[in-house]
């Protein structure tokens, strides 16, 4: 029983933290282009809009921005 119990907790440890993923979209002035990122933007960046749950999602919002469907 034990063995079943850890091999559980094991799983969800592993499991939890790719169903938490979120998306950033990110903005680069110097190439005038937009791009999703993991992370928030930093530096040169200007970060347009986050977090999404999925990729699909800031696809989406990305499409809908001005400054990354120029």
């Amino acid at each position: 029983m034990k063995k079943y119990l850890l091999a559980t907790a094991l799983i969800v440890g592993f499991v939890t933290p790719a169903l938490a993923e979120q998306f950033y979209v990110a903005f680069d002035p110097a190439s005038h282009k937009c791009s999703m990122m993991h992370t928030i933007p930093s530096g040169s960046m200007k970060n347009m809009g986050g977090p999404y749950k999925t990729k699909a999602e800031a696809h989406k919002a990305m499409q809908g921005m001005k400054e990354c469907t120029a």
